[in-house]
């Protein structure tokens, strides 16, 4: 088991890694929509935090050795499923044509009161 970190997204905001590489699969841990250098929000629509999240996870990836088409399946959470067309939109076009398996939920809250968080687990060819 490997504990990967990326200082091209936001540091873990609780106790918890950014991503787990274990038996050639990495576990990225939700990603919300900070800027990695700040820390600050970078958008209030869900459109401008999906991009930003996306971001977040391919800089994760990369440090653990994959990126978005090896990406096997994604949660997404929502606060409002309202958000669901606009967050597509975004996402769509990320995983293009590979299309992971996905699992959106609504919830109540998200942390640092952003409307979308995004986890994925992806395959990883160079086993660390």
């Amino acid at each position: 088991m490997n504990v990967v970190h990326s200082a091209a997204a936001p540091a873990a905001i609780g106790p918890y890694s950014q991503a787990i590489v274990h038996g050639g699969l990495v576990y990225c841990s939700g990603q919300i929509a900070l800027d990695p250098a700040t820390g600050a929000l970078v958008s209030t629509d869900v459109a401008g935090e999906t991009r930003q999240v996306l971001a977040n996870l391919e800089a994760v990836l990369a440090a653990a050795g994959a990126k978005p088409s090896d990406v096997l399946k994604t949660t997404v959470f929502l606060v409002d499923m309202a958000d669901f067309p606009a967050m597509n939109e975004v996402y769509a076009p990320f995983f293009a044509p590979h299309k992971p398996a996905r699992a959106t939920v609504a919830v109540a809250g998200l942390p640092r009161g952003v409307r979308v968080e995004i986890e994925c687990v992806a395959a990883v060819s160079d086993v660390r």
